[in-house]
């Protein structure tokens, strides 16, 4: 179990937001943090504490006023801590390169791939013939619905006729280095992991893969530990104290490895 850290840009500002409210029109929000620092400040912290894997994510899409400046924060964070970090945010086969190049470890992709409630795999072998395999990351944001967990597209809106199950993680696997799950519908709120789903992939463990949803007690990461058999990775946002939260950084970094 490793902590994987994050910086989410959102108009051209380093942010934690509730993901569910994110919108592409007016580029707007709901927000439960904005940073008075810039996204290098947390990629040297990062650095500083000798945590690799975390990612940063552009929050506004390439059609956005606020892309460039958010592109600029993202770029300043990986000059910092180059190897150090992932990225993603409207990541595709024409820039991936750019932004390895530019320092990151690997691309994270979302709505390249998954889109319009499916999975376009034309657009994965794309990718995975432009970065490789040990470059690229797939973003498996799910909600619950009927007994299982969907993989959702479109801001999180669209299900998909995809479970996150072993059946799709073995498909997938053959194309990416890890997986990023986000738990979409505790995502942001800090009430508490989706225990249910870091069992189920706590049981799979093929390729490393990095829980995101809800932590919001040194409590949780405890069980988190439990529920995924010591495997399953964890990001923490809007919890921690230097995103405004309650739980401290360093007890939260000391805490988990040690785990």
């Amino acid at each position: 179990m490793e902590f994987r850290p994050c910086i989410d840009i959102h108009n051209g500002q380093v942010k934690q937001i509730v993901g569910g409210t994110l919108t592409d029109q007016n580029d707007q929000a709901k927000e439960n943090f904005v940073a008075t620092k810039d996204a290098d400040y947390y990629a040297k912290l990062y650095k500083e504490r000798g945590i690799k894997g975390g990612h940063i994510i552009l929050l506004n899409p390439v059609t956005s006023e606020y892309y460039e400046a958010t592109k600029k924060q993202a770029l300043k964070a990986l000059a910092v801590y180059p190897g150090g970090m992932q990225i993603g945010g409207g990541i595709n086969d024409t820039n991936a390169k750019e932004y390895l190049d530019a320092g990151a470890s690997h691309v994270i992709v979302t709505s390249y791939v998954f889109k319009d409630g499916r999975i376009h795999m034309e657009n994965l072998k794309k990718l995975y013939d432009t970065v490789g395999k040990e470059h690229l990351v797939l973003d498996l944001s799910c909600r619950y619905r009927d007994g299982a967990y969907y993989i959702v597209t479109d801001r999180w809106q669209k299900f998909t006729d995809e479970k996150v199950d072993e059946k799709t993680l073995d498909m997938l696997m053959n194309y990416c280095d890890e997986f990023l799950i986000h738990a979409v519908d505790v995502e942001g709120k800090a009430q508490g992991i989706e225990g249910r789903l870091v069992e189920q992939l706590g049981k799979w463990n093929k390729l490393p893969i990095t829980y995101a949803g809800g932590v919001h007690s040194y409590e949780d990461i405890d069980e988190l530990k439990k529920l995924g058999n010591g495997k399953i990775h964890v990001t923490i946002g809007s919890a921690l104290d230097i995103f405004g939260g309650k739980l401290d950084f360093d007890r939260v970094v000391d805490r988990i490895k040690i785990s």
